[in-house]
């Protein structure tokens, strides 16, 4: 299926499944809508970070810290982050950590993100439609001010969540 064609769930300003529409749709009218967002580490504590694709509809070519994608009508957060993880990276089997939800919004989109983590050593699959390639960076290499225009922003946003709630 052509991804602008896939049926995603629309939200409200409080989480609420409100409706379903097309992908294609809901990024024309910037609707609110879920994603899923896994950060993938390593043993050694380092961040699995994609580089995304130009075929992208958001964030074309820019460095992605997190697996995920939007959640389809009729997903749950967890069947997406699952979902994502084996098509992205071909990560399959790791368990996987939630933290709560946030909200994000800036000129391309409008969404409510959960956030989850997880570690994995084994050999990538990376789906070619999507991730360029992915290399390995630390907490602190992503969260440098001065790099921050070079990632996705609302992935930026997650790992920043992900900081702020993973040691409380």
């Amino acid at each position: 299926m052509n991804p602008a064609e896939e049926i995603v769930a629309i939200v409200n300003e409080h989480n609420q499944v409100i409706g379903a529409v097309p992908r294609g749709e809901m990024r024309a009218q910037k609707l609110l809508h879920r994603a899923s967002f896994v950060l993938v580490f390593n043993a050694r504590g380092e961040l699995y970070v994609q580089r995304r694709t130009m075929t992208k509809d958001i964030y074309p070519g820019r460095y992605d810290p997190a697996t995920g994608g939007v959640v389809l009508a009729g997903e749950s957060y967890e069947e997406n982050a699952v979902r994502e993880l084996a098509e992205e990276l071909g990560i399959r089997d790791v368990a996987l950590q939630a933290y709560s939800d946030f909200y994000f919004t800036d000129a391309d989109v409008k969404v409510w993100g959960r956030v989850f983590s997880c570690c994995y050593d084994g050999e990538l699959q990376l789906q070619a439609e999507e991730v360029e390639s992915v290399s390995m960076m630390t907490l602190e290499q992503i969260l440098e001010p001065e790099s921050s225009d070079d990632f996705a922003s609302d992935s930026l946003t997650a790992v920043q969540h992900y900081v702020l709630h993973s040691r409380s």
